[in-house]
């Protein structure tokens, strides 16, 4: 007869120590572990099921903080399902400068590529939103920071140009840290390329719009982002040149509260205007209508139009539109004062 195992010793405590370690607290834990995030907000600080934060468009439920969108889910968010066709995807970064550093640019490069599964920081491709065809081009902040080198410029450069073949309007939705330091002076230059293209596309007479998201700052606010017919700012983005923390330590002042955030340069017109995401689609295809009608009207219509002056003011000066004055109110300097 075989001798039961003694409690104290091996017993009923024996058998539950033998029994796999993974019980109903632990799966919960699992099931639940990266689904909540904490909103940012220190005024709000609330926790955030991850689900609601993307069917609100990466928004927060409580105080409406917008969290940063990589380029992907900003392109399915803002343009018409299924009318994305990318375009220079083959573009890819080299060193040109052989960038020494505590690791080489590019297994800096490698890294940020497997972590978004993008080539570089910028995708831009063909689209239409509610059906008028444009160019759109997305930044991708986790990429490097969204820094722009010499892919980023050749990309957007080539974007712009690719809109002004084919007569359409651009959209960039900006999202970057300035240019990228690991190729020096060729990521300055990428400045002046994209400023080139725009000014052709200016001149062909079409439309030019930026969405300034957090944050947007350096080489890239001061080329292709601030260059736009129209500029619209997400709700309390960092926009700017230089940190307000080095501005501070430089001129050796106290900056006001609200310092490049998108509310404050509304106000002191440096923006057009500030959407929340949820309307910014609407506000896209608002302003894109009005933009495009000249290209809409038909041959009999555009023969009874006045003719247009030559020269720089070739364009035809545009009326208001009543649904976008509220949205600009507080950006009362005009285009022209920011060039």
């Amino acid at each position: 007869m075989a001798q039961q195992p003694k409690r104290g010793a091996g017993g009923k405590e024996a058998r539950e120590s033998k029994e796999p370690a993974v019980g109903p607290e632990r799966k919960r834990r699992v099931q639940t572990e990266g689904q909540f995030i904490k909103c940012p907000n220190r005024s709000c600080s609330q926790s955030l099921f991850i689900k609601d934060i993307e069917k609100n468009f990466h928004c927060c439920k409580s105080c409406g903080h917008h969290f940063r969108v990589g380029s992907r889910r900003r392109v399915e968010i803002t343009i018409d399902p299924g009318t994305w066709v990318e375009l220079f995807d083959h573009l890819e970064s080299i060193d040109p400068l052989q960038f020494k550093g505590k690791r080489s640019y590019l297994e800096r490069i490698k890294e940020s590529q497997e972590k978004t599964g993008l080539r570089d920081a910028v995708i831009c491709g063909e689209a239409r939103i509610e059906g008028i065809p444009l160019v759109f081009c997305a930044m991708d902040f986790q990429f490097m920071g969204g820094s722009m080198g010499s892919v980023v410029g050749e990309k957007i450069a080539r974007a712009i140009e690719h809109g002004t073949k084919n007569g359409w309007a651009v959209v960039i939705v900006c999202c970057s840290g300035g240019a990228r330091m690991d190729e020096g002076v060729l990521s300055l230059m990428q400045m002046a390329k994209t400023s080139a293209a725009i000014e052709r596309h200016n001149a062909a007479g079409l439309a030019y719009i930026t969405v300034l998201s957090d944050p947007t700052m350096a080489g890239v606010s001061a080329s292709y982002a601030f260059l736009a017919d129209v500029i619209i700012g997400e709700p309390k983005a960092m926009i700017g040149f230089a940190g307000a923390r080095v501005i501070e330590q430089t001129i050796r002042k106290k900056l006001p509260e609200g310092f490049q955030t998108a509310e404050f340069l509304l106000k002191h017109g440096q923006i057009d205007m500030v959407v929340p995401r949820s309307e910014m689609r609407g506000t896209l295809a608002k302003i894109l209508r009005y933009a495009t009608v000249q290209r809409q009207e038909t041959p009999r219509t555009a023969k009874a139009r006045s003719p247009k002056p030559s020269g720089s003011s070739a364009r035809a000066k545009a009326e208001p539109v009543p649904e976008l004055v509220g949205a600009a109110s507080g950006g009362s300097a005009k285009k022209s004062r920011r060039r």
